[in-house]
């Protein structure tokens, strides 16, 4: 089974990352994406997430009606914080059978040579890249890569912050997340400060 792995701390889920995967079912060589959901990553502070159980109840939630998503919460037992490369080695050798690829931004390209060890992911695993807008993109020489591939996919431009921001100001934030993520948003009064 070929499976794209979409990580990320969907602080919250939302509609944007919803079409990104279900794009990458539907047009790719992909039999399922997982969200990964991740605990902490190196990047962001931790202090701006909400707990990770409720972060994982939302995907959850928002993959209930695709067969083909899935919420992965396989980094909140792998040590913190949560290195790409660590649950990689991890999820390749729990599911011997299943060939695993990345989905990432193209944004995220440009910053890959940071990652800790790097170049194993770049070596043993695919990288799916979806194109993002933004005035400092510029095009990571990785792109030529043999394990890297741009898939053309649909432009999102919905940030999580957008959707806390708007919550914070109470601004209608509905179209933005799936209706049963809002209903969960809403009843557990996320993100109001």
């Amino acid at each position: 089974m070929k499976v794209g792995l979409f990580f990320g701390s969907f602080n919250p889920i939302h509609i944007g990352h919803l079409i990104i995967a279900n794009h990458f079912v539907e047009h790719s060589d992909l039999d399922q994406v997982w969200f990964v959901v991740t605990p902490h990553n190196p990047h962001k502070k931790k202090s701006s997430l909400l707990a990770d159980i409720h972060r994982l109840s939302m995907v959850k939630i928002a993959v209930e009606d695709y067969p083909n998503l899935k919420a992965s919460n396989i980094e909140f037992g792998l040590p913190q914080p949560n290195y790409t490369v660590n649950t990689l080695a991890h999820l390749t050798e729990k599911y011997p059978t299943h060939q695993f690829s990345m989905i990432m931004g193209e944004d995220n390209l440009n910053g890959l040579h940071k990652w800790k060890n790097y170049e194993i992911l770049l070596e043993n695993y695919s990288i799916l890249i979806y194109p993002r807008v933004s005035k400092k993109l510029e095009t990571s020489e990785l792109i030529s890569h043999h394990n890297i591939e741009k898939i053309e996919a649909p432009i999102i431009e919905i940030s999580a912050t957008l959707i806390r921001n708007s919550i914070k100001n109470n601004k209608n934030f509905k179209p933005l997340v799936p209706v049963a993520v809002w209903n969960f948003i809403d009843e557990m009064n996320f993100y109001k400060n």
